[in-house]
């Protein structure tokens, strides 16, 4: 599988574990210093995101693609992906929001890790 297959892949099964509360899968696509950016600025570490999503601080019901674009170059590559999201989070009702995430990815034995996501809509 070419990169930006194997990435897109990753995007797909990243949300699939976030609905899912699969706390593994989030473990092994993110890299162990990853961190996350709010649209509002709060940075939350993979422990921190992954306890969020399990303890329902973050809940994820459904995702639908609707634009991927991946640049990569040598083992680093960005991947901005533009998704209708259902969510209820922080307290919040169930919403669908058009959430684009900005990924920054690094290439770690030979897999593809998440670094980075920087969270806003379009």
């Amino acid at each position: 599988m070419d990169d930006k297959k194997e990435i897109a892949a990753l995007y797909e099964s990243m949300y699939r574990a976030m609905i899912a509360k699969d706390s593994a899968t989030l473990a092994r696509v993110m890299s162990d210093d990853f961190v996350l950016i709010h649209m509002m600025g709060m940075r939350q570490s993979k422990k921190q995101y992954i306890d969020a999503v399990l303890d329902g601080t973050l809940n994820y019901y459904s995702a639908t693609t609707e634009n991927l674009d991946i640049e990569v170059d040598g083992d680093e590559a960005v991947l901005t992906g533009r998704s209708r999201v259902t969510a209820a989070v922080f307290g919040g009702g169930r919403h669908t929001w058009p959430l684009q995430l900005r990924f920054r990815l690094r290439r770690e034995a030979d897999e593809w890790k998440f670094t980075e996501s920087s969270a806003s809509t379009y």
